[in-house]
């Protein structure tokens, strides 16, 4: 079955690990997906991620990160979605909690945080938010 947001299903599979308390989960493998765990792991949210292989295709291992019992990512959700996509510049970027969390944008640049982003006058396609 071909999945129509495999970002989403990134997200949610990250979401799901860390309210069953899992050290890691396991998601297919993608260049995107790849390019956004990189994000979240500079920014500290996840403690990083490996390539794998499973079942003959390329996958990721993505090891979650806990501060005192409690998960790391409090809320992740998607903002663009496929039959949505919602896109700013870089004056409009959005700021999440006030700037306690952060949002993945998608630029020419390539996939980075909203302050990256900002620091480096580009906007794009606001993938997700996350605190």
């Amino acid at each position: 079955m071909a999945l129509t947001d495999p970002l989403g299903d990134l997200l949610t599979r990250i979401r799901n690990g860390q309210r069953a308390r899992k050290d890691s989960v396991v998601s297919p493998g993608s260049k995107m997906r790849a390019r956004v765990l990189d994000v979240l792991q500079r920014e500290g949210y996840i403690r990083g991620y490996s390539e794998e292989e499973v079942g003959g295709h390329s996958g990721l291992r993505i090891e979650l990160k806990y501060f005192e019992g409690q998960p790391a990512i409090q809320h992740v959700a998607r903002v663009s979605k496929p039959g949505r996509r919602v896109y700013s510049g870089s004056k409009e970027l959005p700021r999440v909690r006030n700037g306690l969390g952060i949002t993945i944008v998608s630029t020419p640049r390539g996939v980075l945080s909203d302050a990256e982003a900002r620091d480096q006058n580009v906007g794009g396609e606001v993938l997700a938010e996350v605190f």
